[in-house]
């Protein structure tokens, strides 16, 4: 199934392109034009062969970098490349790393993998991994693409939809004279080795559509002038935020429910102003 986007540009379905991310597949994941405007090759890094890193150098020509999470990251110590990051997308990149075992330079197709692979093992501990070395972890941020909008939280995202370990592979796509490669290009691109092709932007869609983005921590009686209240205490999947609920009476769904949005202001909700 696609989905047709303007200038009768087609999209493929995140539902699509999750599939093809759990099979091992490489996928297009393109951002926004008035944002970085490219395409990255993307692909799940515990399905790294030395076959598909050799098609992203090969066909991407981008660098190839290796998004996790946060707490992965810290599980394989990967510190910060600089303490003062003043790249234009604060792209959180960490020293380069290669497998302590199993490769030679590192720089080969198949040491590349084996290091991708390693890092995305679950078991793997900082000793195994060496530093500097040929492939480039970056940081993704808690919460993704509703986070941050970019490849990074993209490619971990969808690895993680995909039901896989969250650290993904990624290359941008270069054309032959080492210029970024534009939509009309990325199309052409996927038509030639036939892959899927999805934004970011309809990943944040996605998302926002089918995940459950709160939680509920507590529930307390609230007495007021107006009767019995039940206030609700949510707090945030994505950036940790709290917010309140105040609920009066039973809900049931399959009632409409009057709701009102209240933006919080403390000096009118303390002194009434």
């Amino acid at each position: 199934m696609l989905v047709e986007a303007p200038a009768t540009i087609e999209f493929d379905t995140i539902d699509d392109v999750v599939r093809d991310i759990a099979k091992g597949g490489i996928v297009i994941v393109t951002d926004d034009a008035d944002r970085e405007n490219e395409g990255d090759l993307v692909m799940a890094a515990e399905k790294a062969t030395p076959a598909a890193i050799n098609f992203m150098a090969k066909y991407g020509r981008g660098l190839i970098c290796v998004p996790v999470s946060h707490e992965r990251a810290e599980q394989l110590g990967l510190q910060r490349m600089v303490a003062q990051n003043r790249e234009m997308y604060r792209t959180d990149f960490t020293v380069s790393v290669d497998a302590a075992r199993n490769v030679s330079t590192g720089i080969s197709a198949h040491d590349r993998a084996e290091t991708i692979r390693t890092i995305a093992n679950r078991d793997s501990k900082p000793e195994d991994l060496v530093q500097p070395g040929h492939i480039f972890p970056l940081r993704a941020k808690d919460g993704g693409v509703l986070r941050r909008a970019g490849h990074t939280e993209a490619a971990v995202d969808l690895a993680r939809m995909a039901g896989l370990q969250p650290a993904g592979v990624l290359c941008e796509i270069l054309h032959d004279d080492g210029t970024m490669a534009r939509l009309p290009e990325l199309m052409e691109f996927r038509k030639t080795h036939g892959l899927r092709i999805c934004t970011i932007q309809s990943l944040i869609a996605y998302r926002r559509l089918r995940e459950k983005l709160v939680e509920c921590e507590q529930v307390v009686s609230l007495p007021t002038d107006y009767g019995e209240f039940d206030l609700h205490l949510y707090r945030s999947t994505i950036d940790g935020a709290h917010h309140l609920a105040l609920v009066k009476g039973a809900i049931s769904q399959a009632e409409a429910v009057l709701v009102r949005v209240h933006s919080e202001c403390l000096t009118g909700d303390v002194f009434g102003s």
